[in-house]
């Protein structure tokens, strides 16, 4: 239930015996909140998140609460079983501003995850490496990395193809579009760079954008609605001219 995710009111006596309300704070209430499985959860607690990823905060019974700040939702959802779960809705999945295919570790990587685990459990011995202020930081710095106004252009040239495209149903929304600009501001910080440069869109158009449009019905088998979005959206990079 929403209740479960968000927190609820509930009634305690205090020493002198009155009865009032108190609010209790549900797992939302913190810097990371790592949802597993997501399409498992029913339509109604998926609603939960909306407002939390979109205005960090939370209303309950009429009274509005801020999340902590910095706020993220990290979510993973399983592609292969399809029995008990339910489909995330386009505006909750336009609240997440990246989607990212794990698949299955290297050979070497494997070997690292059976060695490690041998006599002792790793994650037993992770240290946060950086505190709030660090991170808080770190996005401020990054929104400072400038973006020239020839790569919003190329930026809003792909976002209007993605809208005016017959085969896509749905195109990108503003929300999808200021996530793409970010992302690329980040991935220049990222890469120690303060400026960004048209491959900084190129590399994240399909991780920010594949999981938001919708491509037409008529014009796919649903069940490769993934792949055939990833497909357009390459073509679409492909026809846009990269400034120079």
């Amino acid at each position: 239930m929403p209740a479960d995710l968000i927190g609820t009111n509930v009634v305690l006596e205090g020493a002198d015996g009155r009865k009032a309300f108190e609010f209790q704070r549900g797992p939302m209430f913190a810097n990371i909140v790592l949802a597993d499985e997501i399409n498992r959860a029913t339509p109604k607690t998926q609603s939960a998140l909306l407002e939390a990823m979109a205005e960090e905060q939370v209303t309950i019974e009429g009274v509005s609460r801020s999340l902590p700040v910095p706020f993220m939702v990290i979510a993973t959802q399983n592609p292969a079983e399809h029995h008990g779960t339910y489909p995330l809705p386009e505006s909750q999945l336009d609240r997440f501003m990246l989607r990212l295919h794990v698949g299955y570790p290297g050979k070497a990587d494997e070997r690292s995850i059976l060695r490690d685990r041998e006599r002792e459990n790793p994650l037993d011995f992770v240290r946060a490496v950086m505190s709030e202020r660090d991170v808080l930081e770190l996005q401020r710095l990054t929104s400072e990395v400038r973006v020239a106004d020839a790569l919003v252009d190329y930026l809003l040239n792909i976002v209007e193809q993605t809208r005016e495209t017959e085969t896509i149903e749905l195109g990108i929304s503003p929300r999808g579009t200021l996530a793409l600009f970010r992302s690329a501001q980040a991935l220049a910080f990222v890469e120690g760079r303060d400026y960004c440069i048209a491959d900084d869109i190129k590399k994240l158009v399909l991780p920010v954008f594949a999981h938001r449009i919708i491509v037409n019905s008529r014009a796919t088998n649903l069940k490769h609605k993934t792949r055939e979005a990833e497909q357009l959206l390459q073509e679409i990079l492909q026809k846009t001219s990269v400034p120079v």
